[in-house]
């Protein structure tokens, strides 16, 4: 793995040559760029592009990712990584005008950072889209954007689908501040696609969870898989009942990837996410009856767990039949199959 020489790059996005006309969609380099290529999910990602024979960069400042991730690729040819916020990057104007595609991963992600810190999360995910989708319009490069399916917001709904009116809570109450910035970041996106004819996607994440991916920042099967294994309570935050559907991290790469390749899915918003839903206080029983554990479960208030004012959504169920039509996949790893894979891994 090629590590650029100036580990933590300084700089702004300004250093973009000087503007000229937006170029054509027809636009081709020699390299995909990966934000966020340290993270959970573009580790996976950028392993796959490797295995399909690309040339790959990585941008990511590992404030939540971990070089660690990319062990598996370290000494790999086509890899080459920069340690830089996207927008401090001195060399992404280059990178950008020389790049195949770009998928942008980066962003600032948990509910309890996003809590603890919603300032972090605003301007990061806001700045750095913004830097990106710039440099890539005057290119034409086609644009694949991660978003989220917090950005439904608390939105009472049994399913939610691509065209679904997005309910956002108050201002007031921090843990909006991270729905809101994707969402801010899928509209600008989208304006650039219709003004200037970027080739841009963008896919909604609904709970993708794998080998990697950390307890950390508040995701729920790390958390449950790490307390079963250990003999620990299961921390189930508030009543349990709330339900949410669950997506192999290598299923969800698979749709990226597809998205990203197919292009009558550009200009347009689709979900990727499994559809078997089940309530966190089941997830909690299936994990410890699949891992075999002891473990008990603790339910905990939100306010305590959380912070006063925090509100969770009852449902999170993603309608997929969108990307089904459109590239011919939709996510199909079964949850207790997807709890075996991650907690086989959570052991090596």
């Amino acid at each position: 793995m090629k590590v650029d020489r100036l580990k933590v790059e300084g700089g702004k996005s300004g250093e973009a040559p000087a503007s000229g006309p937006y170029a054509p969609a027809s636009h081709r380099g020699n390299h995909v760029l990966v934000t966020g290529g340290a993270g959970f999910i573009g580790s996976h990602l950028v392993e796959r592009l490797l295995a399909d024979g690309k040339r790959v960069v990585v941008i990511d400042d590992c404030s939540t990712g971990s070089l660690d991730n990319l062990s598996g690729v370290r000494s790999h040819p086509r890899l080459t990584l920069i340690v830089s916020p996207v927008s401090q990057c001195k060399r992404l104007p280059d990178l950008v005008a020389r790049a195949e595609s770009i998928y942008h991963l980066a962003a600032v992600v948990g509910v309890q950072l996003v809590t603890q810190s919603s300032l972090r999360a605003l301007q990061t995910n806001l700045r750095e889209t913004e830097c990106l989708l710039e440099l890539a319009a005057r290119q034409g490069v086609p644009f694949l954007l991660t978003s989220s399916s917090e950005v439904y917001g608390r939105s009472r709904k049994a399913a939610f689908a691509e065209t679904d009116d997005l309910v956002i809570g108050p201002p007031n109450l921090a843990r909006w501040s991270y729905a809101c910035s994707k969402l801010a970041d899928e509209f600008l996106a989208l304006a650039y696609a219709r003004e200037h004819g970027l080739p841009v996607v963008i896919a909604r994440l609904f709970n993708t969870v794998g080998p990697r991916q950390t307890g950390r920042y508040g995701m729920v099967l790390p958390r449950f898989i790490g307390a079963a294994r250990a003999g620990r309570p299961l921390r189930v935050f508030g009543t349990g009942r709330q339900t949410r559907c669950f997506c192999w991290i290598g299923d969800a790469v698979e749709a990226l990837v597809q998205l990203q390749t197919s292009p009558t899915a550009r200009g347009q918003v689709f979900n990727v996410g499994g559809t078997e839903e089940i309530s966190i206080g089941a997830l909690a029983r299936l994990v410890m009856r699949t891992l075999r554990s002891q473990s008990r479960l603790e339910f905990v208030p939100y306010a305590r767990a959380c912070g006063p004012g925090f509100e969770d959504m009852r449902r999170r169920r993603p309608v997929v039949s969108k990307l089904a039509r459109t590239v011919g996949f939709r996510p199909r790893t079964r949850l207790r199959e997807i709890i075996r894979r991650t907690a086989e891994a959570h052991l090596s």
